[in-house]
């Protein structure tokens, strides 16, 4: 189990443009696979363009207690990458004024942000919907200062969406570390406790599954009723709904996939899973995503590869939501990973 982000070990695929050479050359240079543009020209969908802006996604920073095996942001607590709280304030503004109706917190752990608390309390006034915190779990027991965070997130209403890679413990430790499972659990009894995922408590929880191998996701509907079935007769364990994600290839999983030599074969598992249906809805078109330092990105994924909107507007500062739904949608050869199957997002299936 890896320690450190493969920024802090100087792993040649910390930086984004060594990704996107990858994913630019070799089976797609040569036209073995068709690109994702040239596959998005083939269904006729070709430029991708936003709809309408329903979710902001907003990173407060790469730090993390954890070190997960697949993590596509690469966080962890050698991360500094940090919003800071004239950012957030910028973010605030915009939350105000924009037509979206979901606000989606995320890191890292956006708990460890030293302004989170105040963030929330403040976002929270503007009235959104739907207020998204995606928790690992482990940072509610990684330290007193945060075993009060489930009656924290219960004042503010918040919509409580967490990582959990599988019922079993081998499976979950492998992924994200030893000893991640038990907190994992303890974590969800203590949200059980002040109502979160129970029968009429108006309090959402929500759990994310992705493989912990080169393999696609299976069905969501019966992921869930598996997750449900166990989590409740071996820990009495509630929660409401399971996204199914796809591992996207780039930043560890990419660093995976090549070390365990199944680059290709994952590339040619996603596009033979393609479904055009899923295009339809992938999460660029109604999401944007904000980065720790403020910066705009069609969603999370090209975040993580340093690919900024195709617009004038470039930054939370200058935010105009009509010029950013005049552009065309950034994309590469990962997006794959969002069209396979019922697609990928970060609120699970799409089709």
């Amino acid at each position: 189990m890896m320690k450190k982000s493969l920024q802090a070990r100087n792993n040649d695929l910390a930086n984004t443009q060594r990704q996107l050479e990858i994913l630019s050359n070799g089976i797609f240079a040569d036209g073995e696979l068709p690109t994702f543009a040239k596959k998005l020209k083939e269904t006729n969908q070709f430029p991708l363009r936003p709809k309408k802006l329903e979710i902001l996604q907003i990173n407060l920073g790469y730090m993390c207690n954890q070190v997960c095996a697949h993590c596509h942001v690469d966080a962890g607590p050698d991360r500094k990458e940090i919003m800071t709280r004239e950012t957030m304030e910028q973010c605030l503004e915009v939350i105000k004024k924009t037509g979206a109706h979901t606000l989606d917190l995320t890191g890292g752990a956006p708990e460890m942000n030293p302004n989170f608390r105040w963030f929330v309390e403040e976002a929270s006034k503007a009235g959104i919907k739907d207020f998204i915190v995606r928790s690992n779990l482990t940072i509610i027991r990684a330290n007193k200062k945060y075993h009060d965070l489930p009656d924290f997130f219960k004042k503010h209403n918040v919509h409580v969406v967490s990582s959990m890679p599988h019922w079993t413990r081998g499976k979950t430790d492998k992924q994200r570390g030893n000893g991640v499972f038990d907190k994992s659990i303890e974590a969800l009894q203590m949200l059980n406790e002040v109502g979160y995922g129970m029968e009429s408590s108006g309090l959402q929880l929500d759990l994310v599954y992705n493989p912990s191998g080169a393999f696609l996701p299976g069905d969501q509907m019966a992921l869930e009723a598996d997750f449900k079935k166990a989590l409740k007769e071996d820990f009495n364990i509630n929660f409401n709904s399971l996204f199914a994600i796809t591992n996207l290839p780039i930043s560890r999983f990419l660093d995976y996939l090549i070390a365990s030599e199944n680059y290709e074969d994952y590339m040619y598992a996603l596009i033979e899973a393609y479904n055009p249906m899923a295009v339809e809805n992938v999460m660029c078109t109604n999401t944007l995503s904000v980065s720790w330092d403020g910066f705009l990105y069609d969603c999370d994924f090209n975040q993580m590869l340093n690919l900024k909107v195709a617009s004038k507007v470039k930054h939370i500062s200058e935010y105009n939501e009509e010029l950013l739904q005049n552009r065309n949608i950034i994309i590469n050869q990962h997006c794959y990973g969002c069209t396979a199957g019922a697609g990928s997002s970060c609120q699970g299936t799409v089709a």
